[in-house]
């Protein structure tokens, strides 16, 4: 295996784990945050206690005044509690756009990393990434997959077929090289194209490459209930389970669910799955967000694979053909039905004609039946969608009680101009804490916070992040519970969760009383927690 690049950035070195006092009397810490009822992010209780820190780590945790600790800065937070900043494992932040690099939403939940390239999306190309990153500054840390279906979309675009052998090596050089460059593992998408063209072989072979690396199988696997035509999400979180095993890589499935009415109450067989593979040595767990609607795209939600082989403009072509179109006419309103029908599709498209309607109004006012409404949406470019109701909020509940259970927004920054999008992206973490802590009391505050911070930060292998102790990076989340609140709905989206006091990213100010500081704090994370910084 050879090194991981370093060419052009400083990988900043680990603290010692325990700081003499004495040596905090000589030198005054950066800051103090007093009094505060720190949650330590393994599950423990709180304590009330003060957390100091030096640069970009923390460096004393228990009472400043008894040990003689003082610092420049010091905040009182009496009251408040004290978190790890949150891990989403699941995101779509888009924080190589202007508009998306301060990722404020993701900030006002108390998340300071993000889990990005998932779907099978992400590129082999980390170096220019991470480059790019520093180059213009970025809200929160980020780490990085190489992404099943982009590798085969590189080396086979989107034909519907087996790889050649030659095909095959080309593929498993394109991990290597995302692996080589810092991912974190791979992650497919085989519910889209192109993956969904892929055998359960093909993906073993390029786990296995992953998994060379320690590398992570992340996973939307190829049917969560709601696939057309769909082997069961029995039967697919078996194949997931399976490539883990096979490959050699630990496994996460990136928003454990059953989709679909006919899958309400049907959770316990899901996790029964997990503790199985786990009592027989697999390394699985998943991921969660808590509402009952999901967020995609049209095409994957309309039209069946077969359409979409060869890509787009061999699909648009197949709309033409009549005989493909009366096809397409039947299948789209079984793929409908499956999710509610056309009434529980929400377009969330910037298109002012679209934004903000179902597909059902839209055909409606178009005077079109609803699988032609589909193509024509289509002709002008796929369009985001919300599919409505999909998920069993007592399903959901029943998965966050899992001690294998991380936290996930599925999030994208809602981009310029597109009035009506997930709320997820704004609340996905308040919304957990509000619901199943603070509400219904279905799980405790300190296991919660355990799924959100220290639980993904073993499961990703950062050995200095996900816990308020001596040494770790001083990542942390100030919450006042008396205010907490996810404040976005599916009508009002664009509001910023409640309740967040304070969050810091490696030691500096994102979000300080309540408002953005505009500091752009975050930095790209290698695989084994190696953090770059700007040389």
């Amino acid at each position: 295996m050879r090194a991981l690049w370093g060419v052009g950035v400083v990988v900043a070195g680990a603290l010692s784990l325990a700081m003499e006092s004495a040596a905090a009397q000589e030198r005054p810490l950066d800051l103090l945050l007093l009094n505060g009822r720190v949650l330590d992010g393994a599950g423990n209780p709180w304590v009330v206690a003060d957390v100091g820190i030096a640069g970009d780590r923390i460096a004393f945790v228990g009472h400043a005044r008894d040990a003689g600790v003082r610092a420049r800065d010091t905040v009182d937070l009496s009251g408040l509690w004290v978190a790890p900043g949150f891990i989403d494992m699941h995101s779509h932040a888009e924080l190589e756009e202007e508009w998306g690099k301060d990722a404020l939403p993701f900030l006002y939940q108390g998340i300071t990393t993000a889990v990005l390239g998932v779907d099978g999306g992400g590129s082999n190309n980390l170096r220019e990434i991470f480059a790019g990153y520093l180059a213009r500054g970025i809200g929160i840390n980020a780490l990085h997959y190489v992404g099943h279906g982009a590798a085969r979309a590189a080396v086979m675009g989107m034909e519907d077929r087996a790889p050649t052998p030659e095909e095959l090596e080309a593929m498993k050089a394109y991990v290597r090289r995302g692996m080589e460059e810092g991912a974190f593992g791979l992650s497919t998408g085989l519910f889209y194209t192109p993956g969904s063209f892929a055998s359960t072989d093909e993906v073993v072979a390029l786990a296995s490459v992953a998994a060379e690396y320690g590398g992570i199988y992340d996973t939307h696997d190829r049917d969560l209930g709601a696939a057309y035509p769909g082997i069961g999400f029995l039967n697919s979180m078996k194949e997931a389970i399976e490539i883990g095993e096979r490959s050699g890589a630990r496994v996460i499935f990136s928003h454990l669910n059953p989709q679909g009415r006919h899958n309400y109450g049907r959770a316990p067989e899901a996790a029964k799955l997990i503790d199985e593979a786990r009592a027989r040595g697999v390394n699985v767990m998943a991921a969660q967000h808590p509402y009952t609607a999901t967020q995609s795209n049209l095409a994957a939600y309309a039209i069946p694979r077969w359409a979409g082989a060869g890509g787009r403009q061999a699909m648009l072509r197949r709309f033409q053909d009549p005989e493909v179109a009366s096809r397409l006419d039947r299948e789209t309103m079984e793929m409908l039905a499956i999710r509610g029908g056309a009434e529980k599709i929400l377009l969330v498209d910037p298109r002012e004609e679209l934004n903000g309607k179902t597909l059902a109004q839209v055909a409606a006012e178009w005077g079109l039946p609803v699988p032609q409404t589909v193509r024509r949406i289509l002709a002008g470019g796929n369009a985001a969608v919300m599919n409505l109701d999909l998920y069993d909020i007592e399903n959901t509940k029943f998965l966050a009680t899992r001690e294998w259970m991380m936290t996930c927004t599925d999030g994208r920054t809602p981009p310029p101009g597109a009035e009506i999008v997930h709320p997820r992206p704004y609340g996905a973490f308040t919304r957990k804490l509000r619901l199943f802590v603070l509400e219904d009391s279905i799980i405790s505050l300190p296991f919660a916070i355990r799924s959100m911070t220290s639980l993904a930060a073993t499961f990703l292998g950062l050995p200095d992040r996900g816990l308020i102790r001596p040494g770790f990076y001083a990542d942390i989340a100030v919450l006042d519970l008396t205010r907490l609140r996810d404040r976005a709905t599916y009508e009002q989206p664009h509001q910023y969760s409640a309740g967040t006091v304070h969050v810091l990213v490696n030691g500096r100010f994102a979000i300080r009383d309540g408002k953005p500081t505009g500091v752009l704090a975050g930095r790209p994370i290698l695989r084994g927690g190696k953090t770059l910084t700007r040389s």
